[in-house]
């Protein structure tokens, strides 16, 4: 996700917090690298989003831009159980509350494709977050959004632009020896069934060009590239960019 500079937005600290801190610190003096463990800091947030002050009641984006309501974080897992906070994976999905104007591109003025009110997922590093009304937006480029989430299930994320969805093989449960595989020793797929692909990107005049891969595709990908979701029928899926397809296999 695009940093955002911590002078354009508060830095919130908890008194417990910093009192917390300070008794770390007289506790261990100068303290090394290592010295303290992950658990001791869990209680020391630092509020990244820009905070817009109540004075301001809308937030118009310009250009190609989005603005996106974040979905909150989930607190159980598929099976019920509660996750605590450090455990909840952050959101890649929300609400779009408003949109630009769009861009040019040579001649041609080129609308945005994703309507207010429709849930997208998008790239997990993308955008600028920022606190509207007490709640989490993101804004993003319209680039940045992966697909379209017309359901509740993963599964039917229809990509946009240049974005190819893939169904994960199953990994490997033996060596080539014939030896079992744990969990933690299995080595993650890069191989896939392509489930659906992008319109395609736009070229110099403002027109589609298809991607050149197809649904039902088994393909090669770069194994750090791209999105993954986990379905609610447990399968794994992951959404990338065509230039991520390596191979298509046969």
């Amino acid at each position: 996700m695009a940093a955002t500079q911590l002078t354009a937005s508060p830095v919130t600290v908890s008194a417990r917090s910093l009192a917390s801190l300070r008794a770390s610190s007289a506790k261990f003096g100068t303290l090394k690298p290592g010295t303290l463990k992950q658990s001791q800091f869990r209680s020391f947030v630092v509020r990244a989003a820009s905070v817009v002050a109540p004075k301001y009641t809308s937030i118009k984006p310009l250009g190609d831009r989005v603005l996106v309501k974040i979905k909150e974080a989930e607190e159980k897992t598929m099976g019920g159980i509660l996750l605590p906070s450090t455990a909840q994976s952050k959101p890649q999905g929300g609400e779009v509350v408003a949109v630009g104007e769009g861009r040019t591109i040579g001649k041609n003025k080129i609308d945005i494709d994703v309507p207010t009110g429709a849930q997208i997922i998008y790239s997990k590093y993308a955008g600028t977050e920022v606190e509207f009304n007490d709640v989490q937006h993101l804004i993003l480029k319209e680039d940045d959004i992966v697909g379209l989430l017309e359901t509740e299930d993963i599964k039917d994320l229809k990509p946009l632009n240049d974005r190819v969805f893939i169904k994960v093989a199953e990994a490997e449960e033996k060596t080539a020896g014939g030896l079992l595989l744990t969990e933690t020793t299995k080595e993650k797929p890069s191989i896939g069934t392509v489930i659906a692909v992008g319109p395609g990107t736009l070229d110099e005049e403002g027109k589609r060009q298809p991607l050149s891969i197809s649904s039902g595709s088994t393909v090669l990908y770069s194994k750090y590239a791209g999105n993954d979701f986990k379905g609610k029928d447990g399968s794994n899926y992951i959404a990338l960019r065509a230039s991520d397809v390596m191979a298509i296999l046969s």
